[in-house]
């Protein structure tokens, strides 16, 4: 996917017959929906533009009705879509937090100096995220962001400082 557009949310099926979706939210806060006005459906062959005219709740979903669609049967070739906006229309970062895909692909570099390898993934787990980081020779490292580990981010220099925490890749052996 394209780094300039950030995934928001899937379609995952339509909401009565006026053309309003439901949407399974792939953000943090799902209220950055209320301020959205502009978004991207992916759709399998073309990136549609889409206005928001409308936003509800209900359950863990959003319910959306974009402008540009009135019938069920025009927006319902978009189900499993994913619902993308552009950096522009992101929600603001505050101090200290990333976006998943500008960390994907950094090296991973202890304290001490030693790359451990690259970040290949982010575990959204309830209590905190978990860098999934690829070794030189394939294996996989799990470590906590927690303050304890995680010591910096430098997109510049394109490097994630850990430090581990004694016995921490001993639970990451096999």
């Amino acid at each position: 996917m394209n780094n300039d557009l950030l995934r928001v949310g899937v379609i995952t099926q339509t909401h009565g017959i006026r053309g309003e979706v439901k949407v399974f939210p792939t953000t943090d806060d799902p209220n950055r929906f209320k301020d959205l006005k502009e978004c991207i459906i992916m759709g399998k062959r073309e990136q549609i533009n889409v206005t928001v005219e409308n936003v509800k709740f209900f359950k863990q979903y959003v319910i959306l009705k974009f402008k540009e669609f009135s019938n069920i049967n025009d927006i319902e070739v978009y189900t499993k879509c994913d619902l993308c906006v552009t950096r522009e229309n992101a929600v603001p970062l505050e101090e200290g937090e990333y976006f998943i895909c500008d960390l994907v692909g950094l090296d991973v570099i202890t304290d001490e100096g030693e790359n451990i390898g690259k970040l290949k993934d982010v575990l959204e787990t309830g209590a905190n995220n978990v860098y999934i980081v690829e070794t030189k020779d394939g294996d996989e490292v799990l470590i906590p962001v927690i303050d304890q580990c995680i010591l910096a981010h430098d997109l510049d220099k394109g490097t994630i400082t850990v430090h581990l925490l004694d016995g921490l890749l001993d639970l990451n052996k096999k």
